[in-house]
């Protein structure tokens, strides 16, 4: 977990985009409820599958602690319709194809790719209280055991 970003312990302005949701996503719609986003590169991808399929099974954790899920990346919404369909995924993705929350969350990066240097999505985690503050964020994020480590950060600060 990262605590020396400009956004941690902020309140998050309020957004609007499009998603697999009928009525898009807001984040106003969300207040109330602690709040998982979590950015990947792309849809259908071995990485981002593995992580997708790992926020999903963790689901019902998630919801008993009152927070809700949402994958973010710059995929269309019906490739993420796809992807969500193929996965059972039970909660939305968001379709950031203007990259307007990818810099508002500051995560695009040049990234090594075959040998060339590419702009993409660094995969992040951003945890969010129920008043819509940044509470933690989890940057480069490697898979293997990052959903637990989200979850259990959760828990924690529920009871602080």
């Amino acid at each position: 977990m990262t605590t020396d970003r400009p956004l941690l312990d902020r309140t998050i302005a309020d957004f609007l985009a499009s998603s697999t949701s009928d009525s898009g996503f807001s984040l106003r719609a969300a207040r109330g409820h602690w709040l998982v986003l979590y950015f990947y590169p792309k849809d259908d991808t071995p990485g981002c599958t593995t992580e997708s399929a790992a926020f999903r099974d963790a689901h019902a954790d998630f919801t008993r602690a009152g927070c809700v899920v949402v994958g973010i990346s710059r995929d269309s919404v019906a490739s993420h319709q796809r992807f969500r369909d193929k996965l059972g995924l039970p909660f939305h993705l968001v379709a950031d194809t203007d990259e307007s929350l990818c810099r508002a969350f500051d995560v695009i990066r040049l990234k090594n790719l075959y040998g060339k240097q590419v702009r993409g999505v660094e995969r992040s985690t951003f945890l969010i209280d129920a008043d819509g503050v940044l509470r933690a964020e989890w940057r480069g994020v490697k898979v293997a055991g990052h959903v637990a480590e989200v979850l259990a950060s959760l828990r924690d600060l529920q009871q602080r």
